[in-house]
């Protein structure tokens, strides 16, 4: 197996972002209440996380990272502390684009997501996978597959998480449990589950 596919399965099941590294759980455990608003949040996910690591890894690389600008005669500059700020400017912009696109040509999905689209900009799991991007020193080719790794294996978790929650709700649940009770136990038996691929891999 090549090493970006081997990278793209890695992304997506061994360091799944919300059950791995628990990024993002606030749209996971929210939008997860109806499958199509999961697929949706999936899809989102994919799109914004594909875009964005890529995107911001030439950022990095050609302005920000130590002597990225020798090309501009100050190869001493350093200006990666700006890097938390370019990140983020650049997912508010992808974040807005897709808010657009949704809202003009796909407004059922655009309504089921509600306030939490626009909370996309501030997610944790997609910043997250700029700086990983940047502390592991991927170039622009791993940078992509990584980032759409990343959101397919969040698309997966939380489509299903939304199918099972679907499945409980003709559940006889005992009244503790119902509703987030059961929904927390359920995703921590998925993080247990998600773990066993990074014994495998380790193995």
């Amino acid at each position: 197996m090549s090493d970006l596919a081997t990278l793209f399965l890695h992304a997506a099941f061994v360091e799944n972002m919300p059950l791995t590294f628990f990024l993002g759980l606030c749209t996971f455990i929210a939008l997860s209440r109806r499958p199509a608003s999961a697929v949706g949040l999936g899809v989102a996910m994919i799109a914004v996380l594909g875009v964005t690591v890529p995107l911001n890894h030439l950022i990095y690389a050609a302005l920000l990272a130590p002597g990225a600008l020798g090309w501009a005669g100050m190869p001493a500059l350093d200006l990666s502390y700006l890097s938390l700020i370019a990140f983020i400017g650049v997912i508010a912009a992808v974040v807005q684009l897709l808010e657009m696109v949704l809202d003009r040509f796909f407004p059922a999905i655009y309504t089921a997501f509600g306030v939490f689209l626009p909370l996309l900009t501030v997610q944790c799991a997609i910043l997250g996978g700029s700086l990983f991007m940047v502390e592991r020193r991927y170039d622009l080719a791993e940078s992509a597959v990584f980032g759409l790794g990343a959101g397919t294996g969040f698309a997966v978790a939380v489509i299903m998480l939304g199918a099972i929650r679907a499945r409980l709700a003709y559940a006889d649940l005992p009244d503790g449990l119902r509703g987030l009770g059961i929904t927390f136990v359920i995703a921590g038996m998925m993080s247990l589950g998600f773990s066993a691929f990074a014994q495998m891999v380790a193995s």
